[in-house]
């Protein structure tokens, strides 16, 4: 394999990516791809591409590019993903971790907790994010598949929280023990019609027990709204993410779960996003 320069091998990756994903995104992963291929900083890549690959790095530049023309999602082939400021690992075992979810978490830190629970984990992503923002904050993460456990494990490690985040494999409140003074949750809620429509990055490779119930998508929150009540303290809040057209219904199963205080807000697109209520005194 004859070696080129970065910017060579940028355009010539772009020809080949963009009319698969589009030139906007193929721009951004292959400045990925570089970066984590040749070491160098976005600034670097920018002022250097006149610079000739190593043949190592083109090699490994080669091999993601590969991967990411059959759609798998550029955070697995990285094995990492940036989420709330941190970079959280991620695997086909997981989701990953999207901006739309730093919603939840800016609302779940609006207001003090000291004992949180998080249903359905995945990464571990809303887990450890909350911890790390709440030094004196202890929270369990839940999961039924054990593989998605074990990279939670891996992100407690990675951001020092380990020693407060406990891990249970369950089957949403099956198993699980304690009251709470904050719940939060990103269950799968993709609707059945709405999943066959979703892009082969999505489909094809990440855990679709993780995206969709099946249905209507809302059976996830019937399980957790219908058994709320003896997890969560006086005052207590639940916070679940939604997709954009279930604010009402999820909405409807808080007021009958007798959360009071219940509202659905809305993501930086202005698409509802999370439904929050909080138990009466």
């Amino acid at each position: 394999m004859s070696t080129q320069t970065i910017g060579a091998w940028q355009r010539a990756a772009l020809a080949r990516l963009a009319p698969v994903i589009g030139p906007a995104e193929a721009a951004r992963d292959l400045r990925l791809i570089l970066m984590r291929a040749t070491g160098l900083s976005a600034a670097h890549l920018g002022v250097g591409s006149g610079e000739v690959l190593t043949p190592t790095a083109q090699a490994q530049a080669e091999a993601m590019l590969a991967a990411r023309l059959t759609h798998q999602p550029l955070a697995q082939i990285l094995g990492e993903w940036a989420f709330y400021g941190r970079s959280f690992h991620v695997s086909q075992d997981t989701l990953v971790p999207r901006p739309d979810t730093e919603t939840l978490i800016e609302l779940a830190l609006a207001q003090p907790f000291s004992r949180m629970v998080d249903l359905g984990t995945g990464s571990g992503a809303i887990a450890v994010t909350l911890l790390a923002e709440r030094a004196d904050a202890r929270g369990l993460a839940s999961d039924i598949s054990q593989a998605a456990l074990d990279m939670a494990a891996r992100n407690a490690q990675r951001h020092g929280v380990a020693g407060r985040l406990d891990l249970q494999c369950a089957d949403w409140w099956a198993g699980i023990a304690g009251r709470f003074d904050l719940i939060v949750s990103n269950p799968p809620y993709v609707s059945a019609a709405d999943y066959a429509g979703l892009a082969p990055e999505i489909t094809q490779w990440e855990p679709r027990a993780a995206l969709t119930p099946g249905g209507d998508g809302l059976s996830a929150y019937r399980q957790i709204l219908g058994g709320v009540a003896p997890f969560l303290l006086a005052e207590g809040r639940c916070l679940v993410e939604i997709g954009a057209d279930q604010g009402r219904a999820v909405a409807g199963l808080f007021t009958a779960a007798g959360l009071v205080d219940v509202a659905v807000h809305a993501d930086i697109n202005g698409k509802d996003r999370v439904v929050s209520g909080r138990r009466a005194p």
